[in-house]
């Protein structure tokens, strides 16, 4: 088998100037959608500079997944009104949230981006609100020939999480490191570092990580701040010879 034609290897986000990106790297997710979405003009701009075959995937939204008293919303250009912080996060079945979707859909359909990552705080626990709205928003949304990558964290036993993605067919999202996947057609691994954000993996780390994305298409974006010098290892590692 050739791990190259089945291997995806980049960074969540552009960890050196974009013409260099492009010419280490064939995949990116775009870290920036779920902080502020830009305007369509970007994802246009970057989708024309990128060289063919080059795919973007992003996070979506934080105004879908996270509550407003999250830290991130600092970076929000319009800050919300008092009066609006209930409507937004957690998947609520709302109009706020809903827009949100639309917004990132928009700019996605604009990037060519087929996998939307959504990633949930450890604040969204399984309980009953969040496991009704979770169903809502997957079931009710326009797929649009999206694929729906769900990253939960903290406390989610690994039953429900294989059976939720089953049921409104989701891409579990996992750091292969910290947990196994439990779904999908294809892995989806976002590596956070194994101790935190500065680990550096070692090359033992590394032949583990080989044997795992050997079982199915795999995505592997690196996600530590040694992101870019682990995910060039790892691509010679795993291009075929």
């Amino acid at each position: 088998m050739e791990m190259g034609l089945r291997v995806h290897i980049g960074c969540c986000g552009f960890v050196a100037a974009q013409a260099q990106y492009f010419r280490l790297f064939k995949v990116i997710e775009i870290q920036q959608t779920f902080y502020q979405l830009p305007r369509l003009e970007t994802a246009a701009k970057w989708r024309s500079a990128a060289p063919a075959g080059f795919e973007f995937t992003l996070k979506a939204w934080q105004l879908i997944t996270h509550e407003p008293s999250s830290p991130t919303y600092r970076r929000l250009k319009k800050k919300l009104e008092p009066g609006e912080m209930a409507q937004y996060g957690s998947f609520r079945p709302t109009a706020a949230v809903r827009d949100a979707w639309a917004r990132t859909a928009l700019f996605a359909r604009a990037l060519g981006a087929r996998l939307i990552v959504f990633q949930c705080p450890a604040s969204f626990r399984p309980t009953e609100e969040h496991l009704a709205n979770l169903r809502a928003f997957f079931s009710a949304i326009d797929r649009e020939g999206f694929r729906f990558c769900w990253e939960p964290r903290g406390a989610w036993p690994s039953r429900l999480v294989r059976g939720l993605c089953q049921e409104l067919d989701l891409i579990h999202c996992v750091d292969p490191f910290r947990g196994e996947p439990q779904h999908g057609e294809i892995h989806y691994f976002r590596l956070h570092g194994i101790t935190g954000y500065q680990y550096r993996y070692t090359d033992g780390d590394l032949e583990h990580l080989r044997g795992w994305v050997e079982r199915k298409p795999t995505y592997v974006l690196f996600n530590n701040n040694g992101m870019k010098e682990d995910a060039l290892r790892f691509l010679e590692m795993a291009s075929p010879h």
